[in-house]
């Protein structure tokens, strides 16, 4: 891996624990079963989604994605909402990164193309249905690769596409101030003219056990994507939060790191209300 790529603290054993309500075994495991089988099947179904028009399309993603939350067990609060499309240039939505469950949380709100590492390309299946479906991909570990992305991101932004990106590119467990985010997506904004919309993805469960929610969640480091998935569906109470910011226009912000660092301070903003518990400060 490159010395300049980001790289988080946060470790499964350290981060992604669970010790809150957990649901018995049997119930996790048809969770698991039913949450796994929607997820296939919509990928499935790509190429004959694409041949609906733009807002059918939306909607449709919108109630598959919102139905994969569900299926695995969590729950869906919405705060706000993203602006209607009105032609023109698109939207950059740029979110902090917990788990792959923000995938489709974003998915059930703001769907859009995603932004994701060139490995995800070659995987069997699901692979060439995410290319199909306009995923955009980036080669994380080869810096001068990041001109013809951000020229991507751009052309996209351009033709009136919403572009969903996790600018932190790494996760983080969601307690703590979370990583900074990398200013070169934003940059395509600003040549696109696009708007940028910060959204904030948290994981809560009851009151008294926010930090074991959180955990659940949580898939950070070198955790195995199984092990992430049964936590998440033995957790009992998990609710997964979207809160959708006003959008950023980029012509109001000058240069790229300024207009980063707004978006990172947005998302960020009412971190300080949630429990200080971690153990990476």
């Amino acid at each position: 891996m490159s010395t300049w790529l980001p790289a988080s603290p946060c470790t499964p054993p350290g981060c992604a624990t669970h010790d809150g309500p957990a649901r018995h075994p049997l119930p996790a495991a048809a969770l698991l079963l039913a949450g796994c089988a929607l997820a296939l099947t919509g990928a499935l179904c790509t190429p004959i989604a694409l041949l609906l028009g733009r807002d059918h399309r939306e909607r449709l993603t919108r109630a598959w994605a919102y139905g994969v939350v569900r299926a695995f067990g969590v729950r869906v609060r919405v705060v706000g909402r993203p602006d209607a499309h009105r032609g023109g240039p698109g939207v950059l939505v740029v979110a902090n990164h917990v788990s792959w469950l923000d995938i489709p949380l974003i998915a059930a709100v703001c769907p859009g193309r995603i932004l994701a590492k060139s490995d995800i390309r070659h995987w069997p299946l699901l692979g060439p249905l995410a290319a199909l479906g306009g995923t955009l991909f980036v080669e994380r570990e080869r810096l001068r690769a990041l001109p013809a992305t951000v020229y991507a991101i751009a052309s996209a932004l351009r033709s009136g596409a919403r572009v969903v990106v996790f600018p932190e590119d790494s996760t983080w467990c969601g307690r703590g101030p979370g990583g900074r985010f990398r200013p070169a997506a934003f940059q395509a904004a600003i040549d696109a003219g696009a708007a940028v919309q910060p959204v904030r993805v948290r994981y809560f469960g009851a009151a008294a056990r926010r930090r074991a929610a959180a955990g659940a969640a949580a898939f950070v480091g070198d955790d195995p994507l199984a092990a992430s998935l049964w936590r998440v569906v033995r957790a009992a109470g998990l609710t997964a939060e979207i809160h959708v910011m006003e959008p950023i226009p980029a012509s109001t912000v000058h240069g790229r790191r300024a207009l980063a660092g707004l978006a990172q301070s947005t998302v960020a903003s009412d971190r300080a209300n949630l429990p200080a518990e971690s153990v990476h400060h």
